[in-house]
């Protein structure tokens, strides 16, 4: 296995959730300083020195679960929130993503296009601070530093080593679906036009030559498909031209049709009053949006004919209560807490949670205890000291799992 996969997987997989959430972020109308300062939080912390330093050393691919902690902590690095339900669906949706870009790449090197298409698209996201877009050109130039020089069969074996780390990965994605790149039961359709890798002949032909090297027949044979020569080579520098578009924002194309709301009677904005004027409290715009990521609504049903409508100003006394007895999480003063559900409404999100507490219900657990005499558990508890006493403590420990460092050196930032 390459043991210089670990940066490109995690530069790829940070991009894309970087796309999901500021795709979340716009749906979920929140304020422009917000977004702005989730996305240079994590921007930061992500293409932080000391924290690329560690991860360009040369190092086995991190399993998933691993590789799931790590993530899990940098989209925390702001004041966004996940809650374990969401961060699943993130994840399998980077990882579909990525694992789709892959499988579609011309040829290995091109992997460092995707990695380079990824880096420019967080760059523009974070264009408004000078100081992380420095960062982000910094840890550019060291992944043109450190792959630059790798051969073909290296990159050949990263692709490998990715492929690896992909498998039996199948999970159905809507937009994939839709697109119908993917199959219904989660593997990807593959191509057989369009032009070929650069460097490549057309297939199709085949030309046989003498013992001197001079071409004496040539003969066709079907391919199976509508194949092209090779467009342009992409640009591997800092700034320029990928010309393939794997691994650019693929969340950016409106789709009406997903984010269609149903019409509703022609009321846009419902003037209410919250509680009496006992309070001295003034008059709230509440405007109905419908949003695939918004928070615990509550639907006013106001009768046409004019008529007071009991169950509605129950329903806003309700509302006035819960708004004032509710408290957020304290955060310092100028920060203010938010979550992003990365389900369609808050109830699917509570099922996936609940879901997910019912597997582990579901498995068994077996208790198993031994019995043994006095005498027995002491003259074990007894060797076991002897060995506890001959052995050497390593002068510097070992990491129990892959990642310690990295999530030890996310805390510090």
């Amino acid at each position: 296995m390459s043991v210089r996969t670990l940066p490109l997987v995690f530069i790829n997989l940070g991009g894309e959730m970087l796309y999901i959430l500021d795709q979340r972020l716009r749906a979920q109308n929140t304020s422009e300083d917000n977004s702005e300062k989730v996305l240079n939080d994590i921007v930061g912390t992500m293409f932080s020195k000391a924290f690329m330093d560690e991860l360009l050393k040369p190092q086995q691919l991190y399993s998933h679960r691993t590789m799931k902690t790590v993530l899990t902590r940098l989209a925390h690095a702001s004041i966004m929130r996940l809650n374990p339900a969401s961060m699943d669906r993130l994840y399998e949706l980077m990882i579909m993503a990525f694992k789709y870009q892959v499988f579609l790449c011309p040829r290995p090197k091109d992997l460092l296009l995707i990695s380079y298409n990824h880096m420019d698209a967080i760059r523009e996201l974070v264009k408004d601070t000078p100081a992380i877009v420095n960062q982000v050109d910094e840890t550019n130039r060291k992944i043109i530093e450190v792959y630059a020089s790798l051969s073909e069969g290296e990159f050949q074996l990263l692709r490998q080593t990715l492929l690896i780390f992909f498998q039996d990965m199948h999970i159905r994605v809507a937009l994939f679906l839709k697109n119908q790149v993917q199959n219904p039961n989660g593997r990807f359709v593959l191509s057989t036009s369009g032009p070929v890798p650069h460097g490549i002949d057309v297939p199709g032909l085949i030309k046989t030559f003498d013992i001197k090297g001079r071409e004496v027949r040539r003969s066709e044979f079907p391919t199976g498909g509508s194949y092209t020569s090779p467009i342009r080579e992409g640009c591997f520098e800092l700034h320029g031209d990928r010309v393939i578009r794997l691994g650019m924002n693929m969340y950016t194309m409106n789709h009406p049709e997903e984010t269609h709301i149903s019409k509703a009677p022609s009321v846009k904005y419902i003037w209410v009053s919250i509680g009496g004027t006992d309070n001295g409290w003034t008059d709230y715009m509440c405007t109905l949006v419908f949003s695939a990521s918004s928070y615990l609504c509550k639907t006013f049903v106001l009768q046409t004919d004019g008529t007071p409508n009991l169950l509605a100003k129950e329903e806003l006394n309700l509302l006035a209560r819960l708004m004032g007895s509710m408290k957020a999480k304290e955060l310092p003063k100028a920060e203010t807490g938010f979550r992003i559900n990365l389900f369609t409404t808050d109830r699917e999100e509570e099922e996936a949670g609940a879901s997910g507490g019912a597997e582990e219900a579901l498995c068994e657990v077996i208790n198993i205890q031994a019995m043994q005499d006095e005498q027995a558990a002491t003259e074990l508890a007894r060797i076991a000291g002897e060995f506890a006493e001959e052995k050497e403590r390593p002068e510097h420990p070992v990491s129990s799992s892959k990642g310690d460092d990295l999530l030890a050196m996310m805390d510090d930032l």
